[in-house]
Parts: structure tokens; sequence; C-alpha cells
């Protein structure tokens, strides 16, 4: 299939200095917002691109589950490829896109393991069948012969546990991605785009600011 002859034009809106703020992740949350007031599906979901020691690039979605002042936080397997590629290598970028808007948001950051008793308050959070559900997938990315062994070991732990009794995996939990740089994508007519780049001075905890060619 070619697709050189399609053309959209991002006329949807613009982003100038004059509005912007002095910490990337108040305008990252203000955004958020604004896809929530658009009904943007899972306007939290990104792209996270990681790279191990084999030096091989991965990228897959996940969805974020919280954003602080560091930050963004995700839950997923420990001993999942990400996992390893994480273990291996503790930097990360990650990728929000919102289509409605011609929008995205880069985030650029070491990684680490959060705290195991705020892993264990998430996942009490999580629906019953969810919670089963990260049990049989282990190891995650790992071969199974069939759907129905899956199904059959999903079974098996519903009839184990009983709802409000799933305990915590412990190959399970979340990372935060502290944010080193953050960069704001807005979609311009004649593919002028605006490209703000926040990069964080460590010495001062503050962001510097500049404006990046499309």
């Amino acid at each position: 299939m070619d697709f050189s002859d399609q053309r959209v034009s991002y006329e949807k809106g613009e982003l100038h200095e004059a509005v912007l703020i002095d910490n990337p992740i108040e305008l990252l949350n203000l955004w958020i917002n604004e896809a929530f007031d658009l009904n943007i599906p899972e306007p939290y979901a990104i792209s996270l691109a990681t790279c191990g020691s084999d030096n091989l690039p991965a990228v897959r979605t996940v969805l974020v589950r919280e954003i602080n002042a560091k930050g963004i936080v995700f839950y997923t397997n420990y001993l999942s490829n990400k996992g390893e590629d994480i273990e291996q290598n503790p930097h990360a970028e990650s990728l929000f896109f919102w289509h409605d808007m011609q929008r995205q948001v880069r985030i650029r950051g070491t990684i680490a393991k959060i705290d195991r008793a705020k892993t264990d308050a998430y996942f009490q959070k999580r629906p019953y069948e969810s919670q089963i559900g990260a049990w049989v997938s282990q190891p995650q990315s790992g071969e199974v012969d069939s759907r129905d062994t899956m199904d059959n070991k999903f079974e098996q732990l519903k009839q184990q546990y009983a709802k409000g009794s799933v305990p915590t995996p412990d190959f399970w939990g979340g990372y935060q991605i502290t944010a080193t740089q953050i960069e704001f994508w807005q979609g311009r007519p004649n593919r002028l785009h605006d490209r703000i780049l926040y990069t964080k001075d460590l010495n001062k905890d503050t962001w510097k600011i500049k404006r990046l060619l499309p």
C-alpha cells in the first residue's frame, strides 16, 4: 500500500511561549484534562520505548496510572521483556499521542521500581479478574501452547482465590519514569509544527525551555 498521497493539515491548535507554564508536569496535566473533556479514549495511554543490553529498541502501549511531580507511573510484570530491558538499562522514553487534538508529548528519563507498599495498594484497587490475570501472565511474553491453557489457569486461580484475597505477585509492580526531558508537540499547518522542549536542570531543580525546529 502506498500512502504517499495522503495528507492531513494540522490546524486545531498552537503553542506559543506566552502561554507556557514553568513546570512541564503542570502543562501535561492540563493537556490530559483537555483530552478527557473531549472524551478521547484512554488519554493516559502511552507508547513506552525501552532498550536492553542487546541494543535493540522495543516499544509497546501501557497505561499510565499516576502523574506526579517527578514524572509518570505505570504497572507491569517485572519479568516481562520490558522489565528485563529496564533491569539492564534504566532509561526509557514514553509518548502520549492524542490524534483528535493533533498533539503529542514525549517524556524521557530514568526509570525505577516504585515502593512496594504503593504497588500493593494499587493492586488491591484493580478489578478482581485483572488481579487473577496478573498471575496467569507469568512469565509475561513467555510462550504458551494454547489459549485453553491460559483459560484453564485463569479458572483454577479463581477457585484458589476468592474476591478480596488475591495477593500481589512478587513479580509484578510499578515503575516510575522520572522525567529529565519533556517535549510538547502541537500540529500546525504546512508542517511548521510547534515543538517546545523542557530539560531538567538537576543542579537547580528547575526546567530550561527552548523551541525546536519542526
